[in-house]
């Protein structure tokens, strides 16, 4: 990702001036530029978005998932797109018909070389600060997951699992990645 240099502060406001679809975030008032993602990270992304969505059905979870680019407002200078969002049932109130704004309770972030440092340093710690309930990092170089869990305000590695592992959400009960599925796309 690169960061863009003609003004020093950007806002909500700035960020709405962009064309739908220009390929931006917004962190910590700085406009983020990234290319589109490679066609093994859409593989993954794809795989984790078919397993969710089937998960959802089969406990008839009534909560919100989706998958990127949707904006998630957090404040007037952070508007990100998480690779995977889930809201609660409960929390479900947040997403009106333009955007979403509040804090997912789950999101997914797949690390590629050109996000990793925003994924893993500016947004987790975004993340953290809105009280993202659990934050999963996949890193298919290494083929590898982070589970995070927010615990008293500040994200706990729950699980670190390499393939050929199973992780599994703690926030959505029954549902679990098998590694060696994922990355063998």
């Amino acid at each position: 990702m690169q960061t863009t240099e003609t003004k020093n502060k950007y806002t909500v406001k700035d960020y709405m001036l962009l064309e739908e679809g220009a390929p931006f975030q917004l962190i910590n008032y700085d406009l983020i530029m990234s290319p589109s993602p490679n066609p093994y990270h859409q593989s993954i992304s794809f795989e984790l978005s078919t397993l969710l969505n089937n998960y959802l059905k089969a406990t008839k979870n009534k909560g919100y998932a989706s998958a990127a680019p949707l904006d998630i407002y957090f404040n007037d200078g952070n508007v990100l797109q998480p690779d995977l969002i889930y809201f609660s049932k409960e929390k479900k109130t947040v997403i009106v018909k333009d955007k979403i704004e509040g804090t997912p309770d789950l999101v997914i972030e797949i690390l590629s070389p050109s996000n990793a440092y925003y994924d893993l340093r500016q947004k987790k710690d975004l993340y953290e600060k809105y009280g993202v309930r659990e934050y999963i990092i996949i890193d298919p170089i290494q083929q590898m997951v982070e589970v995070h869990v927010l615990k008293e305000e500040i994200f706990v590695l729950d699980q670190k699992v390499k393939q050929p592992g199973v992780f599994h959400s703690t926030i959505l009960q029954g549902f679990t990645v098998n590694l060696q599925e994922l990355f063998e796309q």
